[in-house]
C-alpha cells in the first residue's frame, strides 16, 4: 500500500529542522510496524526560487521506503509511505497529523495489489494499464 500526504503546518520550525526530521524517520518505521534497514538520509535543498527550498528525507524500511519533503516557506510537506505490508493508514495519517502540525490535509492510499487482468472491474480510478 501507498499512503501519500500532501499538507499545510502550523509549525514552519518543524518544516525547518533536520534533526527532526530525521529522529521522525528514524523512529517512526516501528511505530507503524515496519523494519528499519537504513540510517535515514536527510538533506536541505536551497534552489533558485526560494520559496520552494526546504529538507527532504528518506529511511529505507525492509517493507519499502518513507520519504517526506518540506517546502519551508510556503509551510508545506508531501509524505510518502510506501510498503508492501498493509499498515494502520488512518493512525499513520494522525500520527503525521500531530507530528507535523498539520491544520490542512488530504491523503490518499493506494492498493498495490495487482489486480486480476480479465475483470472489467478491476481498473482502479486513475490507473492507465500497458501492454
Amino acid at each position: 500500500m501507498h499512503l501519500i500526504i500532501d499538507g499545510y503546518s502550523s509549525d514552519q520550525a518543524i518544516l525547518r529542522d533536520e534533526d527532526f526530521l530525521r529522529s521522525w524517520l528514524e523512529s517512526y518505521p516501528a511505530r507503524i510496524g515496519m523494519n528499519r534497514i537504513s540510517p535515514p538520509y536527510v538533506v536541505r535543498y536551497v534552489g533558485p526560487v526560494m520559496d520552494d527550498w526546504g529538507i527532504s528525507g528518506v529511511v529505507f524500511i525492509a517493507e519499502s521506503h518513507i520519504g517526506i519533503h518540506t517546502f519551508v516557506e510556503r509551510n508545506y510537506v508531501n509524505i510518502d509511505v510506501f510498503s508492501c505490508k498493509d499498515f494502520n493508514s488512518e493512525k499513520a495519517i494522525s500520527d503525521f497529523r500531530d507530528g507535523f502540525k498539520l491544520v490542512k490535509l488530504r491523503s490518499c492510499v493506494l492498493d498495490r495489489d495487482w489486480p486480476v487482468a480479465d475483470s472489467e472491474t478491476a481498473n482502479p480510478e486513475g490507473f492507465v494499464y500497458h501492454e
